[in-house]
């Protein structure tokens, strides 16, 4: 069974290879022998499913086309699938060991290994051994979305996505489509940056805050990837982190710890309240709101209108 399958996947890639045009599901089934002996659609189609996440798994960057038909068509580009000869000299090694170390602690530890494998195949020194337990240095990157795999993958292969959002002020989740650029990790949590369909226009999003499964979507993406996406960037700016602005709010104590946590300075005032001064910059509104009673701006006094309005929004749902 494992000679048949590992068969029937270089079949498949080398059809995909050697077109020069994208070919639909029903002309692989007919250039394939084992996808003509499928019993039936529902049987090949499972079965060329998995041999083309199989493929992808392996390295191989297939893309979707959807032709003047209406049918999607699969093609596995030459010039993206090909790598010139890699030359590592040993601080280049050691940064993708240690970058392979880190997801031995997560659920990509299978793909990291196998990227390694590739790498030494490529020319990385066989003296470079990432996994050493003698290392000063424990690199964790902590990853319990479940949405970050599909979207890792989504990004990937740029694939379009669709999943339902709960934004920061809203009691329900809403269906987005988004074009995935690119996932990064900031203080503790993920975030995908995309283009939002919806919206025209580029968004980001915090994965604990996707709720149920990541759907994929046939074809290709219909806005251009930027050369350079700022995650961390554009996070640190909704959370008024790279303003010059600063805010006055009144916290209950012993409440709201990440703010006082960047708090520029807190003083303590009667009654059980605090009043602190913190950076000003764009989407604070939003974050403030989660805090729901134990907050209350102060100033500035647009700041203060924009939590009024959400918190109106929120008790209107």
């Amino acid at each position: 069974m494992a000679i048949a399958k590992a068969e029937r996947l270089m079949n498949l890639a080398l059809c995909l290879l050697g077109t020069r045009r994208p070919l639909s599901k029903r002309e692989l089934r007919g250039s394939i022998e084992a996808y003509l002996e499928a019993g039936n659609d529902d049987s090949f189609n499972r079965m060329f499913e998995r041999d083309k996440d199989d493929l992808r798994e392996l390295g191989l960057v297939i893309e979707t086309v959807d032709n003047i038909d209406g049918e999607v068509g699969y093609h596995a580009r030459r010039d993206s699938n090909r790598l010139p000869p890699l030359t590592l000299d040993a601080e280049e090694a050691a940064a993708l060991g240690l970058a392979a170390k880190v997801w031995q602690q997560a659920r990509l530890a299978g793909a990291a290994s196998g990227a390694l494998h590739k790498l030494r195949a490529a020319g990385l020194p066989d003296d470079a051994d990432p996994f050493a337990g003698n290392s000063a240095l424990e690199p964790h990157i902590p990853v319990h979305e479940s949405a970050f795999e599909p979207l890792m993958l989504a990004c990937r292969d740029r694939r379009p996505v669709v999943f339902d959002y709960r934004k920061a002020n809203a009691v329900q989740p809403a269906p987005r489509q988004v074009e995935p650029w690119a996932l990064e990790c900031w203080r503790g949590h993920w975030y995908l940056a995309g283009f939002d369909r919806d919206r025209g226009a580029e968004r980001v999003f915090r994965l604990s805050r996707i709720t149920g499964k990541v759907r994929t979507r046939s074809g290709g993406f219909t806005a251009d990837v930027p050369d350079v996406v700022t995650v961390r960037e554009t996070v640190a700016g909704w959370a008024g982190e790279s303003a010059e602005g600063t805010a006055v709010i009144r916290l209950r104590s012993g409440a709201g710890y990440p703010l006082r946590a960047k708090a520029r300075s807190v003083t303590p005032l009667d009654e059980g309240w605090d009043e602190l001064e913190i950076p000003y910059g764009h989407g604070l509104d939003a974050s403030l709101v989660e805090y729901g009673p134990d907050v209350v701006v102060q100033e500035p006094a647009e700041l203060r209108a924009d939590v009024i309005d959400r918190l109106r929004a929120v008790a209107k749902d």
